[in-house]
């Protein structure tokens, strides 16, 4: 790999996978990340019944109860390895298995809507095999509440995810403390936590920065510990998912009108896999110079 490595910025405090897209995930100690991100992240979704879309918390009055689910694999998923099954936790405590025959039922009685759960390797065997453009992309809808800063206003849209995948846009989503932080001094009232823009690596600054800071990487190559290497490709746009209620955190509106005025609606950056390997929390991150 060219470029000089810069001082340690920080370090990595946190990793986060979501197996099913848009369900709660699962905090990790260490992740192997390959071009396609951490290994299981967004591993499967469900489809709507009625119109095969990928369904997404970005819709919230079409599927107001999918941040009441929880998914986590029943045991570490690995590269170049079938992934393991995922057991997902219903709102009233019900445990399923992906394995089970029932699956699609029981998860749709939960939904009060028909799905069926989905995994994105089908997807990806059909990019692989098919001869015709796009043979399996998939689509989303994105409610925009009437909100000043935003693209639309009180509207609905819908949306392509990326050929053979259930991402929203990139595989690898970076966010520092340090924004969480200027977030917080700008609003006060607001619970900034990780959990409502649903990072996959959460970055602490050494210097103890209160700002925007990620958004000086977009651009450039991040080295986290001694293997892996992100290309940080953008901002990260956020939506109307980081104002819902999940668990103990209330629906607030106001935060994403705290990221709309202050800082373009984005928080943290989007990623791309130029060198796997495996993160760990507490592994050094670096900027590259190019």
């Amino acid at each position: 790999m060219s470029g000089s490595i810069q001082p340690s910025l920080g370090s990595v405090v946190a990793l986060w996978r979501y197996p099913v897209k848009s369900m709660l995930g699962e905090e990790l100690n260490a992740s192997e990340i390959t071009p396609r991100g951490l290994v299981g992240d967004r591993a499967y979704a469900l489809l709507d019944g009625s119109d095969s879309k990928v369904a997404s918390a970005k819709n919230p009055r079409k599927w107001p109860r999918l941040f009441d689910f929880r998914a986590a694999f029943v045991a570490p998923p690995r590269a170049e390895a079938d992934l393991p099954p995922v057991r997902i936790t219903l709102p009233d405590g019900t445990t399923l298995s992906s394995q089970q025959s029932d699956l699609n039922r029981m998860l749709s009685e939960a939904l009060q809507r028909e799905v069926t759960f989905e995994t994105a390797e089908r997807g990806q065997q059909e990019v692989v095999e098919s001869t015709f453009p796009n043979p399996w992309a998939p689509k989303a809808e994105e409610y925009w509440p009437d909100m000043e800063g935003l693209d639309y206003r009180d509207t609905v849209t819908d949306f392509d995810l990326p050929e053979g995948t259930f991402f929203d846009a990139a595989t690898v989503h970076v966010l520092t403390t340090a924004t969480l932080e200027r977030l917080r001094e700008l609003y006060p009232q607001g619970r900034f936590e990780v959990r409502r823009f649903r990072p996959n690596i959460v970055v602490e600054l050494a210097n103890g920065a209160r700002d925007f800071i990620e958004n000086a990487w977009v651009g450039h190559t991040l080295a986290l510990g001694d293997q892996v290497r992100l290309r940080i490709s953008g901002p990260c746009p956020r939506c109307v998912m980081t104002t819902l209620a999940q668990a103990d955190l209330p629906k607030d509106p106001g935060i994403l009108r705290t990221a709309a005025q202050h800082n373009q609606v984005n928080v943290g950056v989007y990623a791309s896999v130029v060198q796997g390997g495996t993160v760990r929390r507490g592994d050094a991150i670096r900027l590259q110079e190019d």
